[in-house]
């Protein structure tokens, strides 16, 4: 049983406390106090003095127990018993103190004994703030407590508002980050857009309502890259904008801008003279801009430069000229020139039969030289609109142009200048010889209806190398412009050249097919052709044809001559549904010595090489009726007699790649040319036996 110093100083009764009542302020910060003693009498007194709104008490009766608690939570105040089993006060101040996060918590000794200054520094030293004695007055330990408690709530009240302002530091720096991101992601759009519309054929402005005539104030620069015009060109006249529209175009465009404020929005097209004295084509579209009372402010408008677009349109409207032309000469085509091969065959024959008698001989050759008209008449429109292959080959310009030259000025005349410029060496190109003179020959004719007085007509060729492909597809080229000193051409005129049987000159003077044919060949052969033509200054048309890398044939080569007859018994089977085309065939072959079979179809032809083995050589039309077409006759005797050559004839034929590595000649052609052509074919036949036997195995010498 303890006596009474020893129960003084366990600690005060709870009776010994005076319960004071406390403030119940509004929104208190919750404070956390830890009373430790190993007395739970001491516990329940000092919880029920420190009872307070917002304050929550909590005991430990043990060192352990008390820093377990330190652990888990952080505290206002510490209340610490000094004499405690195991671990003693001091023991306990001195571990919180050790851990940082509890550092810095007030540590305030309850104690009976050890009020001697010793002790106390010990305590002081051990951490402690303050000491309590016991027995506590309770006015004092709640006096103690509440200042640390304040303590506590204005340092959290500080921490928290620090933390709010780091939080709101930080909303303001994401916003400002945010607002940066946002006006550096505009900046870069406007700078986008920016570089779009100087990059476009397009020009912003705008325009008073009150103005007569459209003074546009441009918001760009674009309009100087388009025009050639500065922006302040369009303010310096009222009528600058009006005065350089195209007179047909002036009063159709003024008659729509009339309807601008009915309407609130027109879109013109019009040509517009700019700076380099060139018309473009523009789309201008105009909207009228209302203020926030409905009333009309100004006009808001745009140019767009749609002069490529209408060149394109142009470009697709002669194409479809072109095929339409080609549809009606490819429908008539065929059965043309196999009438033609029936007048041009039997002419040759006759020629053969008259000889000696002058006067037949020259009607002869003027029959002749007008069914061969009609011919290339007929081969040209087929080849510019691209339904009749090229016969190509790589050809050397400047090597061809003496010739050509010479046969220019005998159908020029002597009042026209011919000259031909060519200062480097030219690269060669790979087009159809025929049609590559025929071209110039008809520029060069256009070129001398223009100088009716008389003048200078130049030929100049040089490589050009093109590398933006605006004009054309990018590459090298060789250009041959062919110029004039002649009356020129209006832009009216010019824009319609090529269209076909488009023509100025008087009835009976000018088919319209020349430029046409001209546009139609070089086209064919992936080439540009471009006119430059002022009015009573003269005209240049330039046509870039593409390099070829092969090495050019020698042109200068004359062929040689046939000799007749050369068929030395030979057979050829004649394949062709007419009978007349057919006994044309039949004629001319003979004539060469040749012994010859007919067949009046494919099928009819198979069944009689099945039955035959002296036929050298097949001479079919490509088409025909029946179940074998000639293409077809000629691939059953690649397979089945591969020692039989094939020679197709045709009028005309639309579908050219399934002519691929088969021989043809096309109709209406002459005896020399089916003479040179089955030479050819004969001098082949005997290479491949040659070589053949080349290889096949020699017997051994003993």
């Amino acid at each position: 049983m303890m006596d009474e110093a020893s129960r003084a100083d366990t600690g005060p009764r709870p009776d010994d406390f005076h319960l004071i009542s406390a403030r119940s302020p509004v929104d208190l910060i919750s404070a956390k106090i830890l009373v430790v003693d190993d007395d739970p009498r001491n516990l329940v007194a000092v919880k029920e003095v420190l009872q307070s709104p917002g304050v929550e008490i909590v005991t430990a009766d043990s060192g352990e127990a008390a820093l377990r608690h330190v652990l888990q939570s952080d505290f206002a105040v510490i209340l610490l018993d000094v004499q405690m089993p195991r671990l003693d006060g001091y023991e306990v101040a001195g571990l919180i103190r050790s851990r940082p996060r509890s550092s810095r918590v007030p540590i305030l000794f309850l104690t009976a004994f050890n009020k001697d200054d010793m002790h106390v520094f010990k305590g002081y030293s051990a951490g402690a703030v303050d000491y309590v004695f016991k027995p506590i007055e309770p006015l004092i330990l709640k006096s103690k407590v509440d200042i640390f408690v304040d303590l506590y709530r204005k340092t959290e009240e500080i921490r928290r508002q620090a933390e709010q302002e780091r939080h709101l530091l930080m909303d303001n720096l994401r916003v400002r980050s945010e607002k940066l991101a946002a006006e550096q992601a505009l900046r870069r759009r406007e700078e986008h857009q920016s570089i779009v519309l100087q990059s476009l054929p397009i020009a912003l402005y705008t325009a008073s309502i009150q103005e007569d005539h459209r003074q546009l104030r441009f918001t760009n620069e674009s309009i100087e890259r388009i025009t050639g015009f500065k922006p302040e060109a369009f303010l310096e006249r009222p009528d600058f904008w009006s005065s350089r529209i195209n007179d047909e175009d002036r009063d159709r465009a003024l008659v729509q801008l009339k309807r601008l404020e009915d309407e609130g929005s027109v879109s013109l097209e019009y040509r517009w003279l700019c700076a380099d004295g060139v018309e473009r084509y523009f789309l201008d579209q105009t909207v009228l801009m209302k203020d926030d009372d409905g009333h009309p402010r100004e006009f808001f408008g745009m140019w767009f430069d749609i002069t490529e677009r209408k060149q394109m349109e142009q470009n697709l409207l002669h194409a479809s000229k072109l095929e339409a032309v080609g549809r009606l000469t490819g429908g008539i085509a065929h059965d043309f020139n196999n009438m033609l091969s029936v007048v041009i065959g039997n002419l040759d024959l006759l020629k053969k039969s008259i000889q000696g008698n002058g006067k037949a001989e020259r009607r002869v050759r003027m029959a002749m030289e007008s069914a061969q008209h009609c011919a290339d008449l007929t081969y040209r429109l087929l080849t510019f609109s691209r339904r009749q292959a090229l016969q190509v080959s790589t050809i050397d310009v400047t090597s061809l142009m003496p010739s050509l030259l010479e046969l220019m000025r005998r159908t020029l005349g002597e009042n026209i200048n011919a000259s031909f410029q060519a200062c480097e060496p030219i690269w060669p190109i790979q087009v159809d010889r025929a049609q590559f003179e025929a071209a110039l020959l008809n520029l060069a004719v256009n070129a001398r209806d223009a100088m009716p007085d008389g003048g200078d007509l130049t030929i100049a060729i040089e490589n050009h190398v093109v590398e933006d492909g605006q004009s054309v597809p990018s590459g090298e080229y060789v250009m041959i412009a062919v110029g004039d000193t002649g009356t020129g051409m209006p832009p009216e005129v010019l824009e319609k050249i090529f269209e076909p049987f488009f023509t100025t000159k008087e009835s009976g003077k000018g088919t319209g097919l020349g430029l046409s044919m001209v546009y139609g060949f070089v086209q064919q052969c992936h080439g540009r052709v471009e006119v430059e033509s002022t009015p009573n200054v003269g005209t240049t048309i330039r046509i870039y044809l593409p390099r070829s890398h092969a090495a050019a044939e020698d042109i200068s080569q004359s062929h040689a001559g046939v000799a007749h007859p050369f068929g030395e018994g030979r057979t050829v089977l004649v394949v062709e549904d007419n009978p007349a085309v057919r006994q044309v065939a039949i004629s001319t072959l003979r004539s060469l010595g040749f012994k010859v079979q007919e067949a009046e179809n494919g099928d009819e032809a198979a069944r009689l090489l099945k039955g035959s083995k002296e036929i050298h050589l097949v001479l079919s039309d490509v088409r025909m009726p029946g179940e074998l077409s000639g293409v077809d006759l000629a691939r059953l005797i690649q397979r089945e007699h591969p020692k039989i050559q094939v020679l197709l004839t045709t009028g005309y034929f639309d579908n050219e790649g399934a002519l691929e590595d088969l021989n043809l000649l096309y109709k209406p052609y002459r005896a020399t040319d089916l003479a040179e052509k089955i030479q050819a074919l004969m001098k082949l036949s005997q290479t491949i036996d040659v070589d053949s036997i080349s290889r096949q195995p020699t017997a051994a010498v003993a």
